[in-house]
């Protein structure tokens, strides 16, 4: 077989005629209608995710079989039904036609391919891999998370952004940081990054890019914010493209909005990239869903870097304790027994489910479960230490639900 002629169609307002409405044609219809496509769908019946882009007006549904004559006036057809007779029907229609029609079922007989297709800002990857749709897809994949990471450079300009990047790092796991923040790790000249960052990904930086370790180690070594702050605005004043790597989310007690605040001061771009929050993504991690129908409508994440009864907190214990929530606390390990002797005094059951989970999305994770009059005590009898989430709730019950009914049913 001779290899395909790649052509990129600009659809815009032409005529595209699919036939069936199963899942091909659902992965197929929002593609289409991206390219600006007017599709038309013959089938008796349709999907729901079909159902609802008709409903929306996007699609003109003729709800009927395939019948001769479809496809006139059709710029590209797409054969999609389940049954071969009717698709080799279609296909014979519009070769009669001249018009180039794809068919599901047989990409042998069938006169075009749909390649497995990405985009990466305007950068478009088509892959047909010999008609092959699993390693078609497989390559797609393969190059734009490549486009997208920086691997390959495809910016035209290939100017690197100005200014500081605030990225948010994720919970520990290097594979949760998010694409635009690996893109922009990927073109730092400096990066300071914090203890909680995802360490491996410093190991993909360019031997030349200036790594400042901006670690707050739990009583022990400690870059001054300040002195963080001073950096930032330093480094982007010599024309340094600077990426502040944080733990989390920069937003969600990471001191993410002082260092926007000096940057805003001293007249630096700032980009915010958001990161998974590990306020939610550890518990997720350890199979603890933070709301759950009937259980709990609302969850609380608190920073305990100070202690309930230290003047500095303004933390409504009190509040928290009447709550039904679930209550999501951070850096609260050195100060779990107050914390505990704080909720049984202003209300909560001693019977209060908790669970503490250390090294939360990495190899090195644990978890202990306890209740709110013993979690103090098995924290101290494991050893347990930060970085780790303690979450407080009658959640703790429906993960461990979760785990009974998985563990039951493997074989």
């Amino acid at each position: 077989m001779s290899s395909p002629y790649l052509l990129g169609l600009r659809l815009n307002g032409r005529r595209v005629l699919v036939v069936g409405g199963g899942r091909v044609a659902q992965r197929r219809v929002p593609t289409l209608l991206q390219a600006g496509a007017s599709v038309t769908l013959v089938s008796p019946s349709v999907t729901p995710a079909l159902d609802d882009l008709i409903a929306d007006g996007l699609v003109a549904w003729e709800r009927r079989p395939y019948q001769v004559g479809d496809c006139d006036g059709a710029w590209l057809v797409q054969a999609c039904t389940d049954e071969r007779s009717v698709n080799a029907a279609i296909a014979a229609e519009a070769e009669a036609k001249h018009i180039w029609c794809v068919r599901a079922d047989d990409r042998d007989a069938s006169a075009a391919w749909t390649p497995a297709s990405g985009r990466v800002d305007e950068i478009s990857v088509a892959i047909t891999a010999g008609g092959d749709p699993r390693r078609a897809a497989g390559i797609r994949d393969a190059v734009v998370d490549a486009l997208r990471d920086g691997t390959v450079d495809a910016r035209r300009d290939r100017t690197k952004p100005v200014g500081v990047a605030l990225v948010g790092g994720g919970p520990g796991d290097p594979g949760l940081i998010t694409v635009r923040g690996r893109q922009l790790l990927a073109q730092a000249d400096v990066v300071i990054a914090d203890r909680l960052a995802p360490r491996s990904v410093l190991d993909e930086l360019a031997p030349d890019v200036e790594l400042i370790d901006a670690a707050k180690i739990p009583y022990g070594r400690y870059l001054a914010q300040e002195k963080i702050n001073e950096l930032l605005v330093e480094h982007a004043r010599k024309g340094r493209f600077v990426v502040r790597l944080k733990g989390g989310d920069p937003y969600v007690f990471g001191r993410g909005g002082e260092e926007a605040l000096a940057c805003a001061r001293a007249g630096i771009p700032v980009i915010v990239v958001p990161g998974v929050t590990s306020a939610v993504a550890v518990p997720a991690a350890a199979g603890v869903p933070v709301t759950h129908r009937g259980v709990s409508q609302e969850f609380h994440v608190i920073s305990v870097h100070v202690a309930p009864d230290d003047p500095r907190s303004t933390v409504d214990w009190a509040g928290l304790a009447r709550s039904q929530g679930t209550l999501v606390l951070l850096m609260a390990v050195e100060r779990i027994a107050m914390i505990a002797d704080t909720l049984l005094r202003e209300g909560r059951s001693p019977e209060t489910p908790v669970m503490v989970v250390q090294d939360g999305t990495l190899p090195t994770q644990r978890a202990l479960y306890a209740d709110l009059s013993t979690v103090a005590e098995r924290v101290i009898a494991a050893g347990t230490r930060p970085p780790a989430i303690v979450v407080v709730g009658d959640v703790v019950k429906v993960g461990q639900e979760i785990e009974m009914v998985r563990a039951e049913r493997v074989p």
